[in-house]
């Protein structure tokens, strides 16, 4: 599966990983480089309502334990765990973004590898 990306989150996000500082970068932002090089980018109109960008509430489940996460995809900066707001720059935000309700999206988490199905996906 290729990530599908909307043209302003591609250009946030690329112009966020260039000019973010050295000493932060870790693993997961040079991944979303990655994930932006070989993603599917559309303008913002063409975005279908069920994919994954900044700012979007994700309902998934890990396959393997059922259990279910609602959070919300945001900018480093917007990230507050206990609010479930999950940097786009995180393992788990890495691996969502770009895909959309009823994708099985497999990656590699700190707690090993998981099998997330998105279940569903709020854009406002």
């Amino acid at each position: 599966m290729v990530p599908k990306i909307c043209d302003s989150d591609f250009k946030t996000l690329k112009s966020l990983i260039i000019n973010y500082p050295v000493q932060l970068k870790t693993k997961e932002v040079s991944q979303l480089g990655l994930e932006l090089e070989r993603a599917e980018i559309v303008s913002d109109d063409q975005l279908d309502a069920g994919v994954i960008r900044l700012n979007s509430g994700v309902e998934i489940r890990d396959e393997a334990t059922r259990k279910l996460w609602n959070i919300t995809i945001t900018l480093p900066e917007n990230a507050n765990p206990a609010q479930q707001k999950i940097s786009v720059f995180s393992p788990l935000g890495v691996a969502l973004i770009g895909f959309k309700e009823g994708n099985l999206v497999e990656w590699m988490l700190p707690g090993g590898k998981k099998q997330l199905k998105i279940l569903t996906v709020r854009n406002e």
